[in-house]
């Protein structure tokens, strides 16, 4: 396996179109985006353009980037009616995506169909991304339960992906990102542990952003917790938008192979030092081998 970013975004021609289809968030007036929570956002169009992503994605030195519907926008929490046309969309068109893209599915949570779900993964993806406040409880993981089992049952991997942000309309444009989203990382990191694992044995898992920095929390969670502070060595993190100090202090809490190299290309740059600083075995093991153990279940 080549260097893989596994958390980059793509709108391809079909999901805009979609998403220009509806009249109600969430829904694109030209390339200008309107959600529940959250101000109107404009779309760069050439963001989403796939020769110029393509190029972006040789620069960087990538033999695969896999792409994800942004769980933000809620599409997942929409009635089933109104969610499988854009997933129809989103899939087709992430499908057919060229080299080195790959694609993570999508799934609707508010009306759990896991033979839809199961269809999708027919079609080649790499796994299916869940977004992180349909993992927040235990309800969240009864209901996401044949999800889950599905996964398990074809040995394919989880990637727990900020949901829409509540109540960020409000405030400053970055509220969402700092607050809302990193407080649902926080949560399904935890909520995994206690209601996620002990169904889901086998079930590989990445969190992104660095889980919002929940394993940070290890002390604490030794304290007050169940007493065992041991890394699951089936679940991983990704680094979108944090750099060095974080990611080396996620390291120091759960050794370097729990992290993968994410980037979430177009809202986020990839860091110019692959292994954030940390040196060439710790970029090979974001970039190649732990990528590798997160999408195959082998070393």
């Amino acid at each position: 396996m080549t260097n893989v970013d596994v958390h980059q975004h793509l709108w391809t021609p079909a999901l805009v179109t979609a998403l220009r289809a509806r009249r109600e968030p969430p829904c694109l007036d030209g390339w200008t985006l309107h959600l529940d929570g959250e101000p109107p956002y404009d779309l760069p169009p050439a963001d989403h353009d796939v020769a110029l992503r393509a190029e972006l994605a040789a620069t960087d030195g990538l033999g695969l980037a896999l792409v994800s519907l942004s769980a933000p926008i809620g599409v997942e929490w929409l009635p089933a009616a109104e969610a499988q046309p854009l997933l129809d969309a989103y899939h087709e068109g992430s499908a057919a995506l060229p080299e080195p893209f790959g694609a993570w599915a999508a799934a609707c949570v508010r009306d759990i169909d896991a033979k839809a779900t199961g269809k999708a993964l027919d079609q080649g993806f790499a796994g299916l991304q869940l977004p992180a406040d349909a993992l927040a409880d235990a309800a969240g993981y009864a209901r996401c339960a044949p999800l889950l089992d599905l996964l398990e049952q074809r040995d394919l991997p989880l990637f727990v992906h900020p949901g829409p942000a509540a109540g960020g309309s409000a405030g400053p444009g970055w509220w969402p990102a700092m607050v809302p989203y990193v407080q649902q990382m926080h949560a399904a990191w935890f909520a995994f542990r206690a209601h996620g694992r002990p169904r889901h044995a086998r079930l590989r898992v990445c969190f992104a952003l660095l889980a919002g920095l929940a394993p940070l929390h290890g002390e604490r969670f030794a304290a007050r917790g169940d007493g065992d502070s041991r890394p699951d060595p089936l679940v991983f993190v990704e680094t979108s938008s944090y750099g060095p100090r974080a990611v080396e202090s996620v390291v120091r809490a759960l050794g370097v192979d729990a992290v993968i190299q994410g980037s979430d290309r177009p809202y986020a740059e990839p860091p110019q030092h692959p292994g954030h600083g940390l040196g060439g075995a710790a970029a090979y093991a974001f970039r190649i081998a732990n990528p590798r153990r997160l999408l195959t279940g082998k070393d």
